[in-house]
């Protein structure tokens, strides 16, 4: 990836003015929409991760840091992407040392974004708001013409059924396809897949590709996008 550039410096009020005693630092917490396309699709959440900290060192605005032996910054996703999946409404959160100005954020953020990451929307988030936390999520993946007749039945097939359950190949822990699906329909040549969110992590939108007898199509270079992420 890119090198990251000169952090900004700041006064951080660490100290209160009698007892020379630590005060809490204060935090400031934003909402970040953007796109991930590109080869960028192509990198880890991890990396991703990287990617956002060195952006905001390149546009000069200071992350807080969590607390502990291991100081990090503190960026959280409420739904991490999955690797070669395009998004283009992503949700990022994250706690800056100083009041932003979202105009001045988003365009900095905006001239420093590495190809492939778009920066759509800043918002401050109010003291008191509760993190944000996912609700339901929306897949979209181009079905070649061949194979739209089949996924059409197979999913109604799915959809009308009340269990379906399958077995995760990567840890071999089954789950129920049905549990969480909220929407899986052939729309002229696009399969869309709503998922909701699940405390145990509910299913991927491979695992319904699997269901269906479709997983070869991003083997044959079909690339999903999730369109929508839902916030509760």
């Amino acid at each position: 990836m890119w090198a990251g550039g000169r952090v900004k410096k700041h006064s951080l009020p660490l100290h209160n003015g009698s007892g020379g005693g630590k005060e809490p630092m204060v935090r400031y917490r934003v909402r970040i929409r953007f796109r991930k396309e590109g080869d960028l699709r192509l990198i880890s959440h991890r990396d991703l991760m990287r990617t956002f900290e060195r952006l905001f060192r390149r546009a000069q605005f200071y992350l807080a840091q969590s607390e502990g032996m291991h100081p990090r910054a503190l960026l959280r996703f409420p739904s991490a992407l999955g690797l070669g999946i395009v998004g283009i409404d992503e949700v990022l959160e994250t706690e800056l040392t100083e009041v932003p100005k979202t105009d001045e954020l988003l365009a900095s953020l905006r001239s420093h974004a590495p190809p492939g990451l778009e920066i759509q929307c800043v918002d401050v988030v109010p003291p008191g708001t509760a993190k944000a936390a996912l609700r339901r999520a929306t897949y979209e993946l181009l079905i070649p013409a061949d194979r739209r007749a089949e996924i059409t039945r197979r999913a109604a097939e799915l959809m009308s059924s009340s269990t379906c359950t399958i077995e995760q190949p990567t840890n071999g822990r089954s789950v129920d396809v049905r549990a969480t699906l909220d929407l899986l329909e052939m729309e002229d040549d696009v399969l869309r897949i709503r998922l909701r969110a699940a405390a145990d992590g509910g299913v991927s939108p491979r695992n319904v590709l699997t269901t269906l007898g479709m997983n070869d199509l991003q083997e044959q270079g079909s690339v999903m996008t999730r369109t929508c992420v839902e916030l509760r």
